[in-house]
This record gives C-alpha cells, sequence and structure tokens, in this order.
C-alpha cells in the first residue's frame, strides 16, 4: 500500500537538503581531480566503491534464486543509463565546464523527461508544459552561451556543456523506464537491493568504458591521499548516502515537493565551486537558475 506524502518535517527537509549538497560536492571534487585521473576511469573506481559498501547490506539479491536475474535485461540497461552513461559524461564534462555549468545544465533534466516522454513513451504533454520547457531551454541556452547569444550562432560551445546535455538525456530515457515499469518484489522494496540490482550491471558497463578509456586514450591516474580521499567521498556520499536519504525522502514528502529540493543544486556548486575552485558565478548563472526553475514550475503545476 502506497503512503500518503507527509509534511515537511525538519527531519525531511535535511534528507532533501543533503542530496542535492552532495550531488553538488561530487562536480566541484570532479572538477579538482581531473589532472590527477581520468574522468571515465573515476567514474569505475566510484561504484567499485559504492558496490563495497553496499554488498553487505544487499549481498541477497546475487544469489541464483534471486527475483534479479530473470529481469536482467531492465536492469541492465538501467545501469548502463544511470550508472555507466549518466555519471560517465558527468565526468567528461567536468573536464571542459565548471561545476556551476555542469549543473545547471543538468537542472534542465525535466525538460528532456517531457521530450522523451512525448517522443518514446506515448506521454501526452500539455500547453502549461511545453511553455515550461521553453522557459527551461532558454535558461540552459542563456548558459550554454555564456551570456552572449552570438556564441550560439557560432556553435562555439564547451564541449562539457554538450556531454552535460548527452548526459540529461540518458537520465531521462532512466527516469522513464523506472516510472512505466515495475521491480520485482524483494527488489523495489529495499532501497540497497535495488541499488545492487544496478550496481551489478553498472559496475560492467562502466568498467568496458573505462577500459575503452586506457585503450583509445593517454589515461592516466595518479595515486595519492588527495585521489584516494576525493574517490572516498564521491563512492560514499554522492554514491550511497544521497541514494538513500534522497530515496527516504521522497517516500515522505512526495516527488513533487522533492523535485524543487533539486534545485539547491547549481546554488551548492556555486558556494562550492567560490570556496574551493575560486570560480565565481556570473549573472548569467543567475538568470539561467530563475529561467530553469521557473519552466519546472510552470510545467509541473496544475
Amino acid at each position: 500500500m502506497q503512503t500518503q506524502p507527509q509534511r515537511l518535517t525538519p527531519l525531511v527537509v535535511f534528507m532533501l537538503v543533503v542530496p542535492p549538497l552532495l550531488w553538488a560536492g561530487n562536480a566541484v571534487v570532479g572538477r579538482l581531480v581531473r589532472e590527477l585521473v581520468s574522468p571515465l576511469t573515476l567514474n569505475f573506481v566510484r561504484w567499485i566503491i559504492a558496490f563495497v559498501i553496499v554488498l553487505p547490506l544487499a549481498a541477497p539479491v546475487l544469489r541464483r534464486d534471486s527475483t534479479l536475474w530473470p529481469h536482467w535485461r531492465r536492469y541492465a540497461l538501467l545501469g548502463l543509463l544511470g550508472i555507466g552513461l549518466y555519471n560517465a559524461f558527468q565526468y567528461l564534462a567536468l573536464q571542459t565546464s565548471t561545476p556551476i555549468n555542469v549543473t545547471l545544465v543538468g537542472s534542465s533534466a525535466p525538460l528532456w523527461m517531457l521530450a522523451t516522454g512525448a517522443l518514446f513513451f506515448g506521454a501526452r504533454i500539455s500547453a502549461r508544459e511545453v511553455g515550461g520547457a521553453l522557459l527551461s531551454m532558454a535558461g540552459v541556452l542563456l548558459v550554454l552561451s555564456r551570456g552572449e547569444w552570438r556564441q550560439l550562432m557560432a556553435l562555439r560551445l564547451v564541449p562539457g556543456d554538450l556531454y552535460m546535455i548527452l548526459g540529461s538525456i540518458a537520465w531521462a530515457f532512466y527516469s522513464w523506464m523506472l516510472a512505466r515499469t515495475h521491480e520485482p518484489r524483494g527488489v523495489r522494496q529495499d532501497w540497497s537491493a535495488f541499488l545492487m540490482a544496478q550496481l551489478v550491471f553498472g559496475i560492467a558497463w562502466s568498467g568496458a568504458l573505462a577500459a575503452g578509456e586506457w585503450t583509445l586514450t593517454d589515461a592516466h591516474i595518479d595515486l595519492g591521499w588527495p585521489l584516494v580521499a576525493a574517490m572516498l567521498f564521491i563512492g560514499i556520499g554522492p554514491a550511497v548516502l544521497a541514494y538513500r536519504c534522497w530515496g527516504t525522502a521522497v517516500q515522505r514528502a512526495g516527488p513533487q515537493a522533492a523535485s524543487i529540493f533539486m534545485n539547491l543544486t547549481p546554488l551548492f556548486a556555486a558556494v562550492l565551486s567560490a570556496a574551493f575552485l575560486r570560480e565565481l558565478p556570473h549573472w548569467y548563472h543567475g538568470a539561467a537558475f530563475l529561467l530553469i526553475v521557473g519552466g519546472i514550475v510552470v510545467a509541473s503545476r496544475r
């Protein structure tokens, strides 16, 4: 039986604020260590750490009689989209783009979810949703152009921004798969089991991408305490703790209330970037944030 959303208690608010803060920290750390480790290798190591942490909680999922294996194709695709591609594109984006830009472009995910739902999942889009999508798209274009529309006309875009758009599209497909299909008993009821079901295949995908990176590019990893600390942070915080807090908070507050808190990620990224990277936000970041959030509010209103 599905429970009704509860009011926003201080504990629920705390659990809704922690994930955006950790996701923003993930972007900043990914930017900080870009000279120490190749992006696809970083993604692979991140999920290996998460796997080790979740394994004691969800080991039964890996048994031969688990309900996971009859549905392995579904979880292989979820692992590719959510763990393999989305995070790989994000770390690739941070090679040439700032955490503020990456998180702002990532905030346009609801826009891509509308388009993906209409084109591939038969979802109906209202005029209000179209208006909200156009408003959010204006914010994304403002970020991509760095406040100078002539850059868009000349197609002088930073590759990292384009990588993040691809990552947002992958996340949109991932989200629709979660919304339109049901999990088998014994997986969806337990957050650790659900995460483990995706990790099993996601690690395989991210490992294949990392292997290709070492084969085809000048991949590198400079092990040391700064990189080890960074890997532990992104493997424990954004990958496990944020997932746990977000899942519990969404169940208690409801997805509509929770979605508002996701927009804190670019704000946290701006603060952390100024503190650790000395990358100060510009006027167009604030304007783009208002456009993106305004578009989401307009599209989600009933």
